[in-house]
């Protein structure tokens, strides 16, 4: 069995007191789509950040095909980043609004390769028609396209050097549901054209369905339950990831109980941090902190996961 793509061991990510990311392990697939799933706060813009070597963890590891990420040569580390990019979930404030789309997208190729001008000027005429933007675009600004034409713009410089990974933060929530359809079936078309791998941070679970293989869900910046995306929407085992379901809005159905208060940061060092919200708690989840285990088909950190799987 060949060896994933990307892998997190046991990263923690802290801000001064605050601790954005509490041991998070996974990994990842070539060619695969690992979807992250949480409330605001959760951390996964954070570990995006790790995952993209935009910052360091305080502790454990990202490795890219089983090598470490840190503590390596800089012409090493500066190869790594640039197999890895990024679509940012702001696609007008991604862009600089001073260039030409020609030179937001040759930009990458300027820095990175030796390429002549003709030749970098080829390349991106390429990838524009692979996203769908017409030749006479490359002309033009960034306010004098739509949102969703933003976007495609976004993902084309993410492409420009052909990375194996992409990480994706919220690429869509900013356009019109219409739109977002589009992006997302050219997102996957990329993703089967390229072999690219996506880590695709999103807070919408009909989204994470049409796009994604596996889900990672977030709690306070501990992973409650990982698995296959259709096992666990469909048969979620953590109470968190059950809220998250049923707090998805229906058409033609009243909404149903949100959860309740807001997350308690440090609720959790010796407990459940969930357990303050959670209508499943008992005094062990008050007492003791679950751990992450495996329970058929996924991992999940709850102690009463055999009863309400």
């Amino acid at each position: 069995m060949s060896a994933p793509l990307l892998a997190a061991e046991d990263v923690t990510r802290c801000y001064g007191a605050v601790t954005a990311l509490d041991g998070v392990s996974f990994t990842l697939a070539a060619g695969r789509t690992l979807a992250v799933v949480g409330e605001s706060g959760s951390g996964k813009s954070t570990l995006g950040r790790l995952v993209a070597l935009l910052e360091p963890p305080d502790r454990g590891r990202i490795l890219i095909e089983e090598a470490p990420t840190l503590a390596v040569p800089r012409q090493r580390r500066r190869a790594l980043r640039r197999q890895i990019q990024m679509v940012f979930q702001n696609p007008y404030g991604s862009l600089n609004p001073r260039k030409k789309v020609v030179q937001i997208l040759a930009e990458p190729l300027v820095i990175n390769t030796s390429l002549s001008r003709a030749e970098r000027r080829e390349r991106v005429r390429d990838m524009m028609a692979l996203v769908g933007l017409a030749p006479e675009h490359e002309q033009r600004y960034p306010h004098m396209f739509s949102g969703g034409q933003r976007q495609r713009i976004a993902i084309a410089r993410a492409l420009m050097l052909h990375p194996r990974l992409v990480v994706a933060d919220e690429p869509v929530s900013a356009l019109d549901l219409s739109i977002q359809a589009q992006v997302l079936n050219l997102m996957m078309e990329l993703q089967d054209s390229f072999g690219l791998a996506y880590f695709f941070i999103s807070h919408d679970l009909g989204v994470v369905r049409h796009v994604a293989d596996q889900l990672l869900v977030l709690y306070l910046g501990r992973a409650v339950e990982q698995g296959a995306v259709a096992a666990l929407l469909d048969r979620p085992a953590h109470p968190y990831t059950r809220a998250l379901i049923a707090s998805r809005p229906r058409l033609g159905k009243s909404l149903p109980p949100l959860l309740s208060g807001e997350p308690v940061a440090g609720a959790g060092a010796d407990s459940c941090g969930f357990h303050p919200r959670c209508p499943f708690a008992v005094a062990r989840c008050r007492s003791e902190r679950p751990a992450l285990r495996a329970l058929g088909d996924r991992r999940v950190a709850c102690h009463r996961a055999e009863e309400l799987a």
